[in-house]
C-alpha cells in the first residue's frame, strides 16, 4: 500500500493491460483486507481514495478468473465499500433501460 499515483498507473498499465485514463476505478487491497486504495482519472488528473478500517476486513469479489482484473458494478463496489458481504446480496428486480448501439460505436469496438 506504498504505491502513489505512479505506481499504481504502472500496475494497471503494466500487470492489468487497462488504460489508466479509461474513467474506470481501479481498486487496490493489501494482504490483510484492510485498506483499500481506489485509483481514477478524473476529467483533469488523477485522484486516489484511500480508507483504513479500524475493525473487520474487506471482501473482495471472487478472483477466481485467470486474468489480473475483473469487472464490478458501482453498486457492488458501494456494498465493498460498506462493508456489506456480497455472497449474500439479493437483487430484486428492476426496470434497466436497454441502450441500443449506433453504427458508429459498432466500428469503434
Amino acid at each position: 500500500m506504498r504505491k502513489s499515483f505512479d505506481g499504481l498507473c504502472g500496475l494497471v498499465t503494466n500487470e492489468m493491460h487497462q488504460a489508466v485514463i479509461s474513467g474506470d476505478v481501479f481498486i487496490f487491497l493489501n494482504k490483510r483486507k484492510t485498506h483499500i486504495k481506489l485509483l481514477v482519472w478524473e476529467a483533469d488528473g488523477f485522484a486516489i481514495y484511500y480508507k483504513r478500517l479500524e475493525q473487520g476486513t474487506y471482501e473482495f469479489p471472487d478472483g477466481s478468473s485467470p486474468e489480473k482484473s475483473l469487472s464490478i458494478t458501482y453498486t457492488r463496489l458501494m456494498l465493498l465499500l460498506q462493508g456489506v458481504s456480497l455472497k449474500k446480496v439479493h437483487y430484486r428486480k428492476r426496470y434497466q433501460k436497454i441502450q441500443k448501439l449506433s453504427t458508429t460505436e459498432l466500428v469503434k469496438e
